[in-house]
């Protein structure tokens, strides 16, 4: 999905926060309890932090995840992506291990789900989703484009940290697998410096460590199906939330609904799951897998999802179901009454 950086913001400022903020609202009544925000990454990112050094710590965090950003943006004409999208067909271009890592997770998913995953998704141009000018492509530019969108066109030398797409046209988008790294490199830099708790939030991925005012973290799951409701909720101290879902970003044309997760093999929006919802120690064990579960269809995609070790999962299909592994039926908590 390619719209501009200013239609990302309006369309997905803001998204995930009810997901915690029902929970960390009072606590910042406290003084022990800091909070910051910033629109990065297509989003808006909160930190909640209890520690001596929180606003020192949370200043250093947002930085470090905004570098990373000007590093892998699609939407910075100075980023190594646009910079690698500009090659395309030409040359090989530098890029730093950050996004060399990146770049190579996202080959390895599409590997593994056989194309359903493919960060080449960047050539399909035609779609805008934003709210106040949405853009659906014609079969016929699809059709053209469909050919620029191959995982195979790019390839890597790790040994040089070169990156390089064959054929002039393509386009490389990290949208579904940059993230989560970003966001666990801002978690890394706020453990760092030893405070009691930390909440980082993203667009609907939550990293925690810690406690908030002695109490685990509580994190709400959205429901697909009516994404202002919550699900239930999570506690934990240390770990990441992750979700993916078909209600962020879309339009409706002529009665039918459009959103922005793509099917690369079609350019068109993937149909079977509304929503994926992951939970983990860590970042690693989930990057990408929400995605892939998603592109893949519900059947597929909670067989994947199964297998992945350590990693708790939930599936809502497109028929309103609800599919959840033993260990997420086990910790999710029914919502609070309120």
């Amino acid at each position: 999905m390619t719209p501009t950086s200013l239609d990302r913001r309006r369309c997905v400022a803001g998204l995930g926060l009810l997901a915690t903020s029902l929970f960390v609202r009072p606590a910042l009544a406290s003084p022990h309890v800091q909070h910051a925000s910033r629109v990065m990454l297509g989003t808006r990112i909160d930190i909640v932090a209890q520690g001596k050094q929180a606003n020192q710590a949370m200043a250093l965090a947002f930085a470090e995840m905004a570098r990373l950003e000007r590093l892998m943006s699609l939407y910075r004409p100075d980023s190594e992506i646009s910079a690698l999208n500009r090659s395309a067909g030409l040359a090989a271009v530098k890029v730093s291990p950050e996004t060399l890592a990146v770049l190579q997770r996202g080959l390895q998913l599409a590997q593994f789900s056989d194309g359903a995953f493919d960060i080449t998704i960047g050539g399909y141009q035609g779609w805008s989703f934003d709210p106040a000018n949405p853009r659906l492509p014609s079969a016929a530019q699809l059709l053209r484009e469909r050919a620029l969108v191959n995982h195979r066109q790019l390839v890597l030398d790790p040994a040089k940290h070169r990156a390089r797409l064959l054929h002039a046209g393509a386009r490389v988008d990290l949208g579904g697998v940059a993230k989560l790294p970003i966001l666990q490199a801002g978690m890394a830099v706020l453990k760092a410096h030893g405070l009691d708790g930390a909440m980082l939030n993203g667009g609907g991925d939550v990293l925690v460590t810690g406690q908030l005012l002695g109490r685990d973290w509580r994190i709400g799951l959205r429901d697909p199906r009516a994404p202002e409701r919550v699900l239930g909720t999570l506690e934990l101290s240390d770990g990441v939330v992750a979700s993916s879902g078909d209600y962020e970003r879309a339009f409706t044309v002529q009665g039918k609904r459009y959103h922005h997760v793509l099917d690369p093999r079609t350019g068109l929006p993937t149909q079977g799951v509304r929503g994926v919802a992951l939970l983990a120690r860590s970042s690693q064990a989930i990057n990408g897998w929400g995605a892939t579960a998603m592109l893949l269809g519900a059947s597929k995609g909670q067989h994947l999802l199964s297998k992945l070790p350590g990693v708790e999962s939930l599936i809502v299909n497109a028929q309103a179901q609800t599919w959840m592994s033993s260990g997420m039926r086990d910790q999710l908590k029914p919502p609070p009454s309120a």
